[in-house]
């Protein structure tokens, strides 16, 4: 079983629309996630718009890569660098710790995420 941040078994972060690089729900990665969609965030519109000016539009919907795009208040598995974007550039969204995978800390800190704790 994956570990989260916090240290215990990696929880779910969403099923509608269903998240995850293997589109499990989980945060989980692998060899194959090139992109470390690791931590589960939960959507604004401020972020999506920030996403969106970075070139990496979160809003529209692709079907080609079984993406709903998304809107506030959607639960999905972000990429770890664009989260760490996001919190320099004081954008970051909300993060669900006990959904987001351990390999997170490789980019953010614990206390950083936990600064932006959905469940604080």
């Amino acid at each position: 079983m994956a570990k989260n941040v916090l240290g215990t078994d990696l929880g779910e972060c969403g099923t509608d629309p269903m998240t995850g690089f293997y589109r499990d729900g989980c945060c989980n990665t692998g060899a194959s996630d090139s992109g470390l969609h690791t931590v589960c965030a939960v959507m604004t519109a401020d972020f999506l718009e920030f996403s969106k000016s970075r070139g990496n539009d979160l809003s529209t919907p692709n079907p080609t890569y079984r993406f709903p795009g998304l809107k506030p208040g959607d639960r999905w598995c972000l990429c770890a660098a664009r989260w760490k974007e996001a919190y320099d550039a004081g954008m970051a969204p909300q993060v669900v710790l006990d959904a987001t995978h351990i390999s997170t800390l490789e980019f953010a800190s614990l206390e950083q995420l936990q600064e932006h704790a959905a469940d604080a």
